[in-house]
């Protein structure tokens, strides 16, 4: 009697969990025999990929025109600056500091506008 019961409450804990996913979205896709069955529906994030990507290219311009407008020098005294604050501040001064994308683009920009 134990094993089944344990059976029992194992179908109902897989049939719970399929009910949730279920309730969240789901379609109708029919078998190969006929049989017609509910498959629950992925949920797509809030944000897209494309999104995020923008994102970034917007803050590796950014990036790149201060570092541009500012010029090297100046721009490094500001990160060194925010590296000597708070732990906020440094973590801002790593996400700031000058990586090889953005001297790329700062000089094309240097080239473009100065």
């Amino acid at each position: 009697m134990t094993g089944k019961q344990l059976e029992f409450d194992q179908r109902i804990t897989r049939l719970s969990k399929k009910h949730q996913k279920l309730s969240r979205g789901y379609r109708a896709t029919m078998r190969p025999d006929g049989l017609v069955v509910m498959k629950p529906q992925r949920m797509r994030s809030a944000v897209s990929a494309k999104v995020l990507l923008l994102c970034l290219v917007g803050f590796f311009a950014f990036k790149a025109f201060l570092l541009s407008h500012l010029g090297p020098a100046a721009y490094e005294t500001r990160v060194e600056s925010l590296n000597q604050g708070t732990p906020v501040e440094q973590a801002g001064a790593w996400i700031m500091q000058a990586d090889p994308v953005t001297a790329f683009l700062s000089m094309h920009l240097n080239k473009v506008w100065f």
